[in-house]
């Protein structure tokens, strides 16, 4: 969350004495943020798919290896963001449970970038 002080105008519709600082909390626009987090998200596993179509352009059982391994990573991933979601929901969080799914696999996806720069 954002903070920022303003200063009182002393008017009627202000509480507080002229000249007196207040504090004012700027929330971030929740739909903003999710769609810039699927935004950032799409990007990140473009650059995640150029990695492993490089690997796998180079042959071998490195590109088998990942082959598999990627096969394997989807598969969890989707269960474990469909348990998140579900657990969200029975929670009584369903708000949030789309920015949590997206957020855990941001996570995912930024583990396979940080591994295939590295040369794994």
């Amino acid at each position: 969350m954002l903070r920022c002080s303003i200063m009182s105008r002393g008017d009627s519709s202000s509480p507080n004495p002229p000249g007196e600082r207040t504090s004012m909390t700027v929330r971030r626009d929740p739909w903003f943020s999710f769609s810039m987090d699927a935004l950032n998200l799409a990007l990140e596993a473009q650059s995640v798919i150029g990695l492993r179509m490089m690997k796998a352009a180079w042959g071998g059982a490195a590109a088998r290896d990942e082959a598999c391994l990627m096969i394997t990573e989807k598969a969890k991933a989707a269960m474990d963001a469909q348990f998140l979601f579900v657990s969200s929901l029975m929670a009584g969080q369903g708000a949030i449970a789309p920015a949590r799914a997206v957020a855990l696999l941001r996570r995912r996806v930024q583990a396979n970038q940080r591994r295939l720069t590295r040369g794994g």
